[in-house]
């Protein structure tokens, strides 16, 4: 029903220099960052910072999405303009996240199930009339003693897997989200090593539940080493690793991968992004580009501080940070570049 559909909302979140803004944080999350900087944690606050990244002038020409929440897909402007038509009238897609967070799996202490499958299909109907046409689920692998377990990649995968056919079946194209975190002191070969066979247990679990490559997006992490690892790697050897681990396990029938950016520094992970999209370009077929969340909106945040004065200069921040990462995506970023005022 919604195949032809499908095809062209994935292609079209995958336009050449354009990425998308995960600006999908729970109630808790936001709360947690504007405690940080003393920003109080109201509805009407996380609202109004909303509003200023979605308002954002420009931001249409480096975004083709925005990731939402359930509360913010509900909110609207201050002049009552909903936030889903807000987005599309600057031609970026609203996106829903449907998850409802990681639990710990039973049997296997330290790790982590998503859960939200339950009623899933009418929450997708729902969100689709809203105006969504995109959604997430994120899985949470860790690195660490006796870690990753079968039993973890195979539950995760298979609520992936699920939650991306339910998706297909109702109009949203899935974003499949199997992040492997930094937590740790693991090498680079060890994060290749899990990153390699999360891949081949996600797609495997995907096959079976007949989801369709080119009607999803892949939003995978990076092949890094643990941010306690004794070594760590340069800009290209992440580039390489991460390249090496998507060609081996990712079905060229996607059209892209957009990267999170999993607690890098804003500029790693832009640096990152660029490096394999100009020194690996022969060698995709598929589009890679960013779907960050901390790392394009912190600076942002930080300079809007809850304050309607600070609106203009926190918006000019997102639309610089938004442009770097735009050029990352078409492998045209230079350290330089951050040199230059928003």
């Amino acid at each position: 029903m919604y195949e032809q559909e499908l095809i062209t909302t994935a292609k079209a979140m995958v336009a050449p220099g354009k990425g998308i803004l995960a600006a999908d944080e729970s109630y808790s999350t936001a709360n947690k960052r504007f405690e940080k900087l003393g920003i109080p944690t109201t509805e009407e606050m996380r609202r109004a910072y909303r509003e200023m990244l979605f308002t954002a002038p420009g931001i249409g020409e480096f975004f083709s999405g925005v990731i939402l929440f359930d509360e913010t897909i509900r909110q609207a402007t201050k002049d009552g303009k909903p936030f889903t038509e807000v987005l599309l009238d600057a031609g970026i897609l609203p996106g829903i996240k449907l998850d409802e967070g990681a639990k710990p799996l039973a049997k296997a202490p330290g790790e982590t199930v998503t859960e939200g499958l339950d009623g899933l299909r009418d929450r997708i109907a729902e969100y689709y009339k809203m105006g969504a046409r995109f959604a997430k689920w994120r899985a949470v692998i860790t690195i660490g003693k006796g870690m990753p377990s079968h039993r973890c990649l195979d539950t995760n995968a298979h609520a992936l897997a699920r939650y991306a056919a339910l998706c297909q079946e109702g109009g949203l194209v899935p974003i499949v989200e199997p992040e492997v975190l930094m937590d740790g002191d693991h090498t680079l070969e060890q994060s290749y090593g899990v990153h390699h066979e999360v891949l081949k247990t996600v797609f495997d679990a995907l096959y079976v539940q007949g989801v369709e490559p080119e009607q999803m997006i892949l939003k995978p992490s990076m092949v890094i080493p643990g941010e306690k690892a004794s070594k760590q790697a340069s800009v290209e050897d992440v580039a390489r690793w991460t390249v090496k681990c998507l060609r081996e396990r990712v079905p060229a029938a996607v059209p892209g991968c957009a990267f999170l950016s999993g607690g890098q520094s804003d500029e790693a992970a832009t640096a990152h992004l660029s490096a394999m999209n100009s020194l690996f370009k022969e060698q995709l077929p598929w589009t890679l580009t960013f779907s960050y969340g901390r790392a394009l909106q912190q600076t942002a945040m930080q300079t809007w501080n809850g304050q309607d004065a600070n609106v203009p200069a926190a918006q000019k921040e997102l639309h610089r940070r938004a442009k770097l990462n735009s050029a990352a995506a078409l492998g045209q970023y230079q350290s330089e570049m951050e040199k230059v005022a928003a």
